[in-house]
This record gives structure tokens, sequence and C-alpha cells, in this order.
């Protein structure tokens, strides 16, 4: 695990990149790392996350900017300006439902070869999809979603990037922190090896690659 700055590791993410982005409307959102993707104008990206928050909060300053390519959420019900490019097919739009995302994340981080769901089975969800039939009931095979680069929020990080979440911050962050090939956790302050119990490491250093430290604290 490194420590840099947020200018450092978001030069990393080139255009076109799939990227994991943690948090619900906001909350558990690595906020100086989006901004940080604005300020250097990557562009054509796809987005993976629970939703698209608000225009001028979390992800929804991205699709604002129109930075993103593909977005696949669970909702964007929140954010006018997702539903205003999705119409004008600006804005590529997969969405999943929230328990069956979050299923596909923590697939592909534990190396499964997709789940089977009940949840969308006879209805829109299931075009495209294998259905699969178990004792008389039918199932989706959802596949793994994996992403090139996964910007996550933690309260703190010990220097060898032992992660611990605040409350509800531990939505989406630690499944992916799991499924993508660099980690990048944004936190809001490191402390000493040894100082984090064993019981409070909720995402494990060998996860994560790189650390920055919220600067706006």
């Amino acid at each position: 695990m490194q420590v840099l700055k947020p200018t450092e590791v978001i030069k990393m993410i080139p255009d076109g990149a799939s990227i994991m982005v943690g948090g619900f409307l906001g909350v558990g959102t690595p906020a100086c790392l989006v901004d940080e993707i604005i300020n250097q104008e990557k562009k054509d990206l796809t987005v993976m996350c629970n939703d698209s928050a608000f225009p001028d909060r979390g992800i929804g300053k991205l699709i604002v900017k129109k930075l993103v390519k593909k977005l696949i959420a669970s909702h964007i019900g929140t954010n006018p300006e997702t539903q205003q490019q999705m119409i004008k097919k600006e804005l590529e739009v997969e969405l999943v439902p929230q328990g069956t995302l979050a299923e596909r994340i923590r697939a592909a981080g534990v190396g499964l070869g997709g789940i089977l769901t009940p949840t969308g089975v006879g209805t829109i969800v299931e075009d495209g999809k294998q259905v699969v039939e178990l004792d008389g009931k039918k199932y989706l095979l959802e596949l793994p979603i994996h992403a090139d680069f996964a910007l996550i929020k933690a309260k703190r990080s010990d220097y060898l990037g032992n992660l611990a979440y605040s409350l509800t911050a531990r939505n989406f962050n630690p499944i992916m922190a799991m499924a993508a090939d660099i980690v990048i956790a944004e936190v809001e302050e490191i402390i000493p090896v040894g100082a984090m119990p064993p019981d409070e490491v909720h995402t494990p250093n060998v996860l994560v690659d790189y650390v920055i430290v919220d600067g706006r604290r």
C-alpha cells in the first residue's frame, strides 16, 4: 500500500476505464477522488455504483460533467440529469436490482462464475439472460461485475492499508474493494500500525493498493 495525493492516483486512471465508486446517495462516496476525476477531465468512463446521487453530490457530479459513458446502478431517481442524458441517449444506463448488484460485485470478489436469483424473472430484467430452473423454480443467471479501479471511502486506515468504515459507509465499499484490479481508498485519517483492533478491520490491507487522505478536513 502507498499513500499518495489525489492528483497522483487519478492520473493512473485512463479515459475509458471502468470504475466502481462506493456510497449510497453520496454517503460513503470518496468525494475528493470524484472531484479530482473532474479536475483531470477523465472521460468515457464506465461507472458502477449503487446510484447516481444528486447533480451536486458524489457520482452525480460526474454525470453533470458528462464524463460517464455507461452507468451501472440500482436506481437514478434522485438525479434528473442522469434521466435526461439517458432519454437523449447521451448516457447508457444499465439498471440492476440493488440486491442483485451487490451480489454480482461480491461474486467477482470471491471468484464465483455468477449467481442465481429469482429477482427479475418474468420482467424486462430477464431479457437476454439465461434462465435456470431448479426444483421447479426459475432463476436468472447473473454474471459477476468487475472493474479496473475501485474508489472507496473509509473512516481510517493504518499505515499497512487496513481499513475501517464508519456506520452506513459500510454499504458497497467493502465488496467493491474485492472486485477491482486496483483499489484506491480515501480516508479521513491514517493511524499507526497496531492502533486498529483486529476486529475493527473491515477491509484487510491485502486488498488495498493506494490510500489518500481527505484534504478538506
